[in-house]
């Protein structure tokens, strides 16, 4: 149930307050747990990314079933075959999103696949809106749109050196990988693009409850991905015994990242939520530093820092 950008979620009545500290609060914790459950992922992404996003969208349905169940008895939906379409679809897209990130983070450091990932799907729901529904972004969001461009383009020049930052001595990854890594993380940034868009246009036009919309995506990759897992049985067992922890924190991280930002934004802002949402780019840096022994650190952070300001800018913008 992630969300790479603001854009997906609806925000409050036009008399929304600013942000509050207990609505700040909510939103850095989310951005940690974003990050964190991304740091499982990259440790996890050698094992098999088909078991793992099984595994862990099985488990988060399970965990998160009866939170869903408590909000439709407090406030029963009515539900149209459109809507339906539209919860399945997230799903599926969803699906394309895990598979591209853990392939990505097989082959390349969290520290160039997270803010990649989060960037890239930013600035394509940008240029979306610009595109496709005829959104004029003012100076500020053409202005982030050239910081996210440039932050991506500089994580995607190839590092000189693996980094002088204190830590265990990172191992660069081969050119060959790397360029992988690469495209596989601009993958997963269109994917998080088409379901921001695809989850706007479900809770904006369609009015599907968030919460249920957000939800319904971890049965939708269960059952899709059902096949796959049950086929590899030893592989997803093999998972299951070496990274229960990984999955376990995913399964729990990740829908309380969007939970998290959901409550805050039903009573701040979502041109206030947005910037602070950001800080989770430049703490997936720098976990990926201090816990992966990942180099680059100076660079990687500076771009990362383009791309938090750029996703802020065209936030707001």
């Amino acid at each position: 149930m992630p969300r790479g950008t603001v854009s997906g979620f609806p925000g409050p009545g036009p008399g929304a307050a600013p942000v509050s500290a207990t609505a700040l609060a909510l939103i850095l914790v989310a951005a940690v747990a974003h990050a964190t459950w991304n740091l499982f992922s990259k440790q996890a992404s050698a094992a098999g990314a088909s078991s793992f996003v099984w595994l862990m969208s099985l488990t988060a349905t399970v965990l998160y079933a009866p939170v869903v169940a408590a909000g439709v008895l407090l406030s029963p939906p009515r539900l149209t075959p459109l809507d339906w379409v539209f919860m399945t679809g997230t799903g599926l897209l969803q699906v394309g999103y895990f598979l591209f990130l853990q392939s990505a983070y097989r082959l390349g450091d969290l520290s160039l696949v997270y803010p990649l990932g989060r960037g890239s799907g930013a600035l394509l729901a940008a240029l979306a809106g610009i595109i496709l529904l005829g959104e004029r972004p003012g100076a500020a969001g053409v202005a982030g749109i050239v910081l996210v461009v440039a932050g991506v383009l500089v994580l995607g020049v190839p590092a000189r050196d693996p980094g002088s930052a204190p830590g265990p001595a990172p191992r660069p990854s081969p050119a060959p990988r790397v360029s992988r890594a690469i495209v596989f993380a601009l993958v997963t940034g269109t994917f998080i693009a088409s379901y921001t868009l695809w989850d706007k246009y479900a809770v904006s036009t369609l009015h599907v409850p968030p919460l249920i919309q957000g939800y319904a995506s971890l049965p939708v990759m269960a059952l899709v991905l059902m096949p796959s897992a049950l086929r590899h049985r030893g592989r997803t067992m093999r998972v299951w015994r070496a990274y229960r922890p990984q999955v376990s924190g995913a399964a729990v991280l990740s829908p309380l990242a969007y939970i998290l930002v959901l409550i805050a934004m039903s009573f701040t802002a979502v041109s206030a939520v947005a910037p602070a949402r950001e800080v989770s780019v430049l703490a997936g840096v720098v976990l990926g530093r201090r816990l992966l022994g990942e180099g680059g650190l100076a660079r990687r952070l500076t771009a990362a820092a383009a791309i938090a300001a750029g996703i802020i800018c065209i936030a707001v913008g």
